[in-house]
């Protein structure tokens, strides 16, 4: 039994789950468990019952059986299938710095069908090597690699100052998504799509987190 929904009409929040529900299946997966309940995924990712079963009804169309639970090989599958991890899409990286190269050598990136097929830097001690197994460029042919590799998704982990520049590159190069984690705003075409990793508000969040935590020890 197959989801049939569609990735238009779940809402942002629940698609910002979905990596979590799919990591905590995964895992029970692993461990050989053939159901389980709205609840104890509630439970093992601090969510309520409710949100949990609101979004499973979100995004498949399995029904949970009551006593038993949801089937995991059938919630893994729809999920799988809705995000498309199932379907290994190729990417490039720009930049091999500290960043960088701590993203081309993460191998968690395929369980989500990321592959990262090639990176680019403007630093001759680098062009040439290999990183995290990668193949690093020179960033004169990021576009022309992308053109010829036909490659949808760039990866930006330069500094601010270039990333534009990198941006531009692998728009030219005929990219349909770009990942920055570049501290800036890139500007754009409108049929690009764009996810902005900004550390720095991660890092207020969490601050000013800490500091209510630690007001309330008082």
């Amino acid at each position: 039994m197959g989801s049939d929904k569609e990735l238009t009409n779940v809402s942002k929040a629940t698609l910002e789950r979905l990596p979590s529900y799919h990591r905590c299946l995964a895992e029970k997966q692993e461990a050989g468990e053939k159901t389980v309940s709205s609840t104890a995924i509630a439970e093992e990712l601090h969510l309520s019952a409710v949100q949990v079963r609101k979004d499973l009804a979100a995004i498949s169309s399995a029904a949970g059986k009551p006593k038993l639970g949801f089937e995991v090989d059938e919630l893994l599958d729809d999920i799988n299938r809705l995000l498309g991890y199932n379907n290994v899409t190729d990417a490039v990286l720009v930049g091999v710095g500290g960043l960088g190269s701590a993203l081309a050598g993460y191998g968690g990136f395929k369980s989500y069908g990321l592959n990262i097929v090639a990176a680019f830097d403007t630093d001759p001690a680098r062009i040439g090597k290999e990183v995290g197994g990668v193949r690093v460029y020179g960033a004169d042919v990021l576009s022309q690699t992308v053109r010829e590799k036909k490659v949808r998704i760039g990866i930006i982990a330069v500094p601010k100052q270039a990333a534009q520049a990198a941006a531009d590159a692998l728009v030219e190069g005929g990219v349909r998504a770009i990942w920055n984690f570049a501290p800036v705003h890139l500007a754009l075409p409108a049929d690009i799509a764009v996810k902005n990793e900004d550390m720095a508000a991660s890092l207020a969040i969490l601050s000013r987190r800490l500091a209510e935590i630690l007001k309330n020890e008082k």
